[in-house]
């Protein structure tokens, strides 16, 4: 089923077939209308080069190479965004995690969903043009370490270009939505998945992939954008000494690691950033954390374990090294830099300098030369305990010792694993000289496993830590320790020259959320408390906000049609905002593309879906298990199902709570789901071939003594 809301230049019978109600609007500066026809998506190097001189097209997720995320339009401005209103929406026929960013090009928006689905539509009035699903197989669900999400196509010469879950590159015909090719980038025996964007440069396609928790060796790809045959393809670590894809540079690389680190697959995967700068002809990305996490487990000896959390360089045409600078020396706590890189001139000391720029995990906001990599500036962009500075000398951090973990000695880490900031993309306006950044406070315990008894295990995760011990709970006890749990969130401008913060608009419910800017000096950017808003983007204050009834973790984009600047958010996370009901009969999570404009007054559903329940009640049965179960319980959560499920039954909000869960009602519904694959088609597959006998049920007593104490906790607070 999908919703249409029309603008005042559609005709009558049309305004009359789908029952849309327009207002007309003012209109901003005409920009020439595209040659294109409609979904012809003919976008090439000239073309996207030029981006600047189409400022009413976002022909690309971050709208231009160097992935500002910034447009040009200033119809929707301070003076008149309390007049935008919904123009038109589309249900979204998943109920998972939705992150991309639409790309509008020729008249046509596309937009990925879970499930790495494509859809598109007529950019002016929502007309559905075509879907395209490429049928991931649901057990695929099961290695994906952080949902199965996907964000966004690439637009090239008549393609669209999509990384699937399950690592495949798809070209598909932008007019028609049918398959033009296909070709697997990854090795299927392994657990790994795709769910970044992929980057075209002159005629390659970029591509990384994810599974740096399982047994995954990253790398980066380039393949031909018309015939799909592999170009080149760059490893981030080394491999067994001696294996062929050792390069002279992965041979050196080896000195930084210690013991059979490759049996765990070593990881830094790249699985989010990828940028092109034409200014150097250098490609950009970011490596994730080492495998396993634990550096005792996978090189007890310490090292730096290159190219684990690292930014590198390569030349664009071959996949050649230019450089490296690598943020987290020996990582051991998933401090993944794969988060957003942008490039921009800036003016230092006096100078425009070209920089590459980020803002990572770690709470360090980088500022590096873009050709050479040489560090600039870095400064906290959030608390991290970690490290207390970056040595300007060396690059290096300065390392807080009690944060490193073995088995015998626990620490407490901030920022968490999920970063002071993590993919969800980021914003830099020219106009006010301010990036702004989706910043988490955060803190988690961490302590290794038994190198002794660790064992690697196929698609399931291979940390080597756990999260919840005796020892993590007493430095969690002591006094001035953070309190456990303890999460926040807002959106932040950072002035990246003076290294400092201007601004905050914190969040009421916590969670992470893109962002985009325009000339008109307006930030947009959702909310987990169900809204869509618009902030000044030189004080931060609030000026618009919008109900999307689900919560919102992507960023947005911009775009003209006839004069008329859209603003276009899909929505849609795990879980619904609270005290919102269901309102899409196709997602659970009210998972919707939703479309603004000027003086528009669509409205969305407000008829709960029939069955649907507004909020979550915590009411678990009593416990019945013993001790024993329940302790057994807990190891073999936080081995099998804490990666997607939360530390301690503790779901973020991108998955499920399982305290919450009917199933605790039954144990036979539980081993019907955890053993018998009984929502394998919702991505929760069969567990039976990694759990032993009694696993699955003491796991489930595990979850009944969590919900138990979570209830009694808020009983006490009442």
């Amino acid at each position: 089923m999908h919703k249409f809301k029309s603008r005042a230049a559609v005709g009558a019978a049309l305004l009359l077939a789908f029952g849309a109600t327009a207002v007309a609007a003012p209109k901003t500066p005409a920009h020439p209308p595209s040659p294109h026809p409609m979904g012809a998506a003919a976008v090439d190097s000239a073309r996207q080069l030029a981006a600047d001189q189409e400022p009413g097209t976002w022909m690309s997720a971050g709208r231009t190479y160097s992935e500002q995320r910034f447009s040009p339009l200033t119809g929707v401005n301070k003076s008149n965004v309390s007049k935008l209103g919904l123009a038109w929406y589309g249900d979204v026929d998943t109920e998972r995690g939705q992150e991309s960013t639409p790309v509008v090009v020729d008249g046509a928006l596309y937009i990925t969903t879970a499930w790495s689905k494509v859809k598109a539509y007529d950019a002016a009035t929502g007309r559905k043009l075509w879907d395209f699903d490429p049928k991931v197989d649901p057990s695929n669900g099961a290695i994906a370490c952080c949902d199965v999400v996907n964000r966004g196509v690439a637009a090239w010469k008549g393609k669209l270009y999509l990384g699937a879950l399950d690592g495949r590159l798809i070209a598909i015909d932008a007019k028609t939505g049918k398959k033009a090719w296909e070709v697997q980038t990854t090795d299927p025996k392994q657990p790994y998945t795709i769910t970044q964007v992929p980057r075209i440069v002159n005629g390659l396609v970029i591509i990384g992939n994810g599974g740096a928790e399982y047994t995954c060796r990253g790398y980066v790809s380039a393949y031909d954008a018309v015939t799909g045959k592999l170009k080149w393809r760059f490893y981030t670590v080394p491999a067994a000494p001696g294996d062929p894809t050792n390069t002279p540079l992965l041979k050196s690389a080896l000195g930084t690691w210690d013991g059979g680190f490759w049996k765990y697959g070593g990881g830094a995967t790249a699985w989010d950033t990828i940028l092109y700068d034409p200014k150097t002809d250098l490609i950009y990305f970011g490596t994730g954390n080492g495998l396993s996490w634990s550096q005792q487990i996978r090189s007890p000896k310490g090292g730096d374990n290159l190219f684990v959390s690292s930014i590198i360089a390569v030349k664009a045409s071959t996949g050649q090294y230019a450089w490296h600078f690598q943020e987290v020396p020996g990582d051991e706590w998933d401090y993944d830099v794969t988060n957003p890189l942008m490039t921009a001139d800036l003016k230092i000391k006096g100078q425009v300098r070209h920089v590459l720029m980020q803002a990572p995990k770690t709470g360090f906001f980088y500022v590096w030369d873009a050709r050479t990599g040489k560090l600039i500036s870095a400064e906290k962009f959030a608390p991290a305990n970690w490290a207390s500075k970056i040595d300007m000398k060396t690059g290096r951090p300065v390392e807080n010792p009690e944060v490193r973990y073995t088995d015998e000695r626990a620490a407490i880490v901030q920022p968490a694993p999920l970063g002071a900031h993590n993919w969800h993309p980021m914003a830099y306006s020219p106009k006010t000289g301010l990036v702004y950044i989706p910043v988490t406070e955060s803190t988690t315990g961490f302590q290794s496993a038994s190198p002794a008894s660790f064992q690697v295990k196929d698609r399931v995760y291979n940390t080597g830590t756990v999260s919840f011990s005796d020892k993590i709970t007493e430095l969690y006890g002591k006094p001035g320790a953070p309190l456990r749990g303890n999460i926040r969130s807002y959106l932040q401008a950072w002035d990246p020259v003076a290294q400092k913060e201007v601004w905050r608009a914190a969040d009421k419910d916590y969670g992470a959320h893109g962002a985009m800017v325009t000339a008109g000096d307006l930030v947009f950017s959702g909310d987990w408390s169900g809204s869509f808003n618009a902030f000044d983007a030189r004080t931060g204050k609030k000026l618009w906000s919008a109900p999307t009834q689900a919560d919102v973790v992507a960023a947005p984009s911009t775009y003209t049609i006839a004069g008329e600047q859209y603003v276009a958010i899909l929505v849609g996370a795990r879980g619904l905002p609270p005290g919102q009901a269901r309102t899409n009969p196709l997602s659970a999570n009210n998972s919707r593309l939703l479309v603004y404009k000027l003086n528009a007054n669509a409205t969305l559903p407000s008829t709960p879906v029939v069955g649907s329940v507004a909020g979550k009640v915590l009411d678990p049965p009593l416990l019945t298990g013993t001790n024993e179960q329940v302790i057994d319980g807990e190891g073999a959560y936080g081995r099998f199902c804490a990666g997607c499920h939360g530390a301690g039954g503790t779901a973020d909000k991108s998955i499920p709570d399982l305290r919450y869960s009917q199933a605790l009602r039954n144990l036979t519904s539980w081993n019907q789901i955890v053993l018998d694959g009984a929502r394998a088609d919702k991505g929760m597959v069969s567990f039976k071939k990694v759990l032993a006998e009694g696993q699955s049920e003491a796991i489930y007593h595990y979850i009944v003594s969590q919900a138990n104490k979570a209830k009694a906790t808020l009983a006490a607070q009442k």
